[in-house]
């Protein structure tokens, strides 16, 4: 029998158990791994000396990259919990704690990026000075590391004291038991024991993207004045479920409530496209509410993010520490609007207010609120709140170094107990989370269990209900059409000097919907209508083309066709419920004709297409955005064994031809079609002395760098290549 088993457990994550050794480790950890292990069954829940604990790895192994495909590859935090907890390896007096701590193997670079991502999971601000310098007073300073330590058993540990690092460098590196790993190429990794060896490719091929370990089934919202669409009431370790959170439309803008891993899922299901995101309001750091940031990243514009200056700054650092960077800026990805700590904040007619939550992080409760005929109509949204009863053991004087004051404790309940039309209440339990008995009697109008991983018992459902994935709860009704309103807004924006009666034409046309995986176009036929999407979202996809790109609101699909009256060369298919704004092929050519437009769409078209193949333009860029970026690139030719420098203020898009970047280190990239060069956004001088020789003829496209790297999504996809050349080396 082998003494190595190794098991593809989804996408870039795999099981390695040497069982005679007693090492076991989970390879590659993708937001979610853990539920992946559990669905799998490495994850299993079983007793030992009257205790019941899960078992599972003991050991992570890590990306050497950071980033790949513009997702993050390495989420260690939930995996450390279950191992360190959940196991019970660092718990006293536990059969499973044998003194031993498990691993975080990897690069140097990624396992101190972890460790350090790992502590600020854990604490969050570290001390009154962080906290102090995030604009919190001095008394609320004080006030909060008492209760951060008396969360932390009386003092605030290192990562060291949890996890054990391994740094992978030249030779095999024994983790104990006579097991050894060796890296032999990027991401490639070789697991070896007496004499028998295991192989590990982390990489990610092109177009691969890590898997959710649960389907949601799809929904159409309809877009009411106020509502709440309940996106999530499970929690991080729910098999079956999104963790706790919530979207809340108001006057047709789409607000989210936190932002947990698979976060685009969930939008694909709700049939929301990420660029009709209008805002992020966060509740605290942990990855069940924070891991989905980076996918909110791929926009075309920055999206309003709502959080008290304190936990904005934790969310800043631990997103920081993750990729192992100074403290990114969060200006570059999102449109900060810091809130005020209990009190009512406005945000364009809707109503919110934080409301501080006791919690080893830096957390806030929100209440949100609109005035209507009578008065309020209100959600209130609980997250990770700890229960009265765990409170209340962490009562003590003000003097003393950890607790909670009582004053803090009657203001808590008072703010717990505060009625809402819809309260949603985190009742996981433990230390750290709520129980449904503080809420018996609740005066909100309907209550909502959340955030856990188990059936409801029958004195919960004494108390409040579940809220399944999609449900909604109409505060206000709409009375007003926002599907044209956007269509309106679109195409304003798409042909501005276009008389407005002619914009009153093209607005006269039906709003259809298209059923998750309908196809709007089909290839090879000629397109009978043009389609302006609205809402949800779609991809195109051809045979003929590797890799396609995916399409949100605002975007034009099957205009080359139905203009030029040729065959469609690619396939559009709607991931989500979409809904899009009708064009006949005939109004629509009319409509081209008669503003002297025709000419002008074609090529603008056909240079977007240029764009959309290159992969910094696949995902998250509008019809709309594309044309800016057209009306900005210039085309540039390069001869064979000619060479320059990166352009410092330009992105090189590679149409036709390749090329060789030869690096400060003397190594070299070959630059296929479709590859990008320019500096990007990130400082550093790693990128200095770097040269660009071209193998053969190459056309190429040159955009301004302010103009590209400002889009979030672009940005964001410039950090990657950036780290992959330059500095998420082994």
């Amino acid at each position: 029998m082998a003494a190595i088993r190794k098991i593809a457990v989804s996408t870039g994550i795999y099981w390695v158990e040497i069982a005679d050794a007693d090492v076991r480790i989970l390879c590659g950890c993708p937001a979610d791994a853990v539920k992946h292990l559990a669905k799998k069954g490495f994850i299993a829940a079983v007793e030992r000396d009257g205790i019941e604990f899960e078992t599972g790895p003991n050991a992570i192994l890590l990306s050497d990259l950071a980033i790949q495909s513009g997702r993050v590859c390495n989420y260690a935090e939930f995996p450390a919990l279950q191992m360190l907890y959940m196991q019970g390896l660092i718990v006293p007096g536990h059969p499973n704690n044998r003194g031993t701590l498990p691993m975080l193997i990897g690069s140097r670079r990624q396992v101190d990026a972890q460790m350090a991502y790992i502590f600020r999971g854990n604490y969050g601000l570290e001390s009154e000075q962080e906290l102090l310098d995030a604009g919190v007073s001095a008394a609320l300073a004080r006030e909060l590391m008492r209760m951060k330590r008396a969360f932390a058993f009386g003092r605030i540990r290192p990562t060291e004291e949890l996890l054990q690092p391994i740094y992978l460098e030249d030779a095999p590196k024994d983790i104990g038991g006579g097991v050894t790993v060796t890296r032999n190429g990027l991401n490639l990794f070789r697991i070896a024991y007496r004499g028998e060896h295991a192989d590990v490719d982390l990489n990610r091929a092109p177009g691969q993207t890590y898997e959710c370990s649960y389907r949601m089934e799809s929904h159409l919202l309809r877009r009411d004045y106020f509502s709440v669409v309940h996106s999530g009431d499970g929690d991080g370790w729910d098999i079956d479920r999104p963790a706790m959170s919530t979207v809340v439309l108001f006057q047709g803008r789409v607000y989210l409530i936190d932002a947990g891993p698979n976060i685009q899922a969930s939008l694909d299901a709700l049939g929301i496209g990420v660029n009709e995101i209008e805002g992020v309001f966060q509740t605290h750091c942990h990855d069940d509410h924070f891991a989905g940031l980076t996918q909110l990243m791929c926009s075309d514009r920055r999206i309003r993010y709502f959080a008290v200056p304190m936990v904005r700054a934790t969310v800043a650092k631990k997103l920081a520490a993750m990729l192992g960077e100074t403290e990114i800026e969060f200006g570059d990805f999102f449109e900060v609007r810091d809130l005020q700590l209990d009190e009512w904040n406005e945000i364009d007619g809707l109503e919110v207010k934080p409301i501080l939550s006791p919690h080893p992080v830096e957390t806030t409760c929100f209440r949100f609120r609109v005035f209507w005929e009578g008065g309020y109509r209100s959600y209130a949204h609980l997250a990770d709140i700890a229960s009265f009863e765990v409170l209340q053991g962490m009562l003590s004087d003000d003097g003393a170094e950890d607790g909670i004051s009582a004053e803090r404790l009657a203001q808590t309940k008072r703010d717990y107990a505060e009625p809402a039309d819809v309260k949603k209440i985190d009742i996981g339990g433990g230390l750290i989370h709520g129980a449904a008995a503080d809420f018996h009697g609740d005066a909100s109008r309907r209550l909502v269990l959340a955030h856990t991983h188990r059936l409801l018992t029958e004195q919960e459902r004494a108390i409040g209900s579940g809220a399944p994935f999609g449900t909604v709860d109409v505060l206000i009704e709409g009375a007003t059409d926002q599907l044209r309103r956007n269509a309106f807004d679109y195409l304003r924006e798409y042909f501005p000097t276009v008389p407005m009666h002619w914009i009153r034409h093209l607005m006269n046309n039906q709003i259809v919907t298209f059923n998750p995986e309908a196809l709007l176009i089909k290839e090879g036929q000629a397109a009978s209508d043009v389609f302006l999407i609205l809402s949800g979202s779609a991809e195109m996809l051809s045979a003929r083309a590797n890799g396609g790109y995916v399409l949100f609101g605002g975007s034009m699909v099957g205009e080359m066709s139905a203009l030029l009256g040729t065959s469609a060369e690619e396939a559009y298919r709607a991931i989500s419920f979409v809904q899009a704004l009708r064009v006949p092929r005939d109004i629509y050519r009319d409509f081209a004709v008669r503003n002297s437009l025709y000419r002008g769409i074609v090529q603008s078209r056909q240079e977007c297409d240029v764009l959309r193949s290159n992969s910094l333009f696949a995902e998250g860029v509008s019809g709309l955005t594309l044309n800016r970026l057209v009306q900005a690139a210039q085309v540039q030719t390069f001869d064979a064994a000619s060479e320059c420098e990166p352009p410092e203020a330009m992105l090189l898009l590679i149409h036709t031809g390749s090329a060789l970047l030869e690096k400060p280190d003397g190594s070299a990239e070959l630059l296929a079609a479709g590859s990008h060069v320019g500096l990007g956004p990130l400082s550093g001088t790693a990128h200095r002395g770097a040269r660009i020789r071209f193998r053969e003829r190459a056309k190429t496209y040159a955009l301004p760098l302010e103009l590209a790297g400002s889009l979030p999504v672009v940005r964001w996809k410039l950090i990657e290549t950036y780290r992959r050349r330059y500095l998420d080396v082994y």
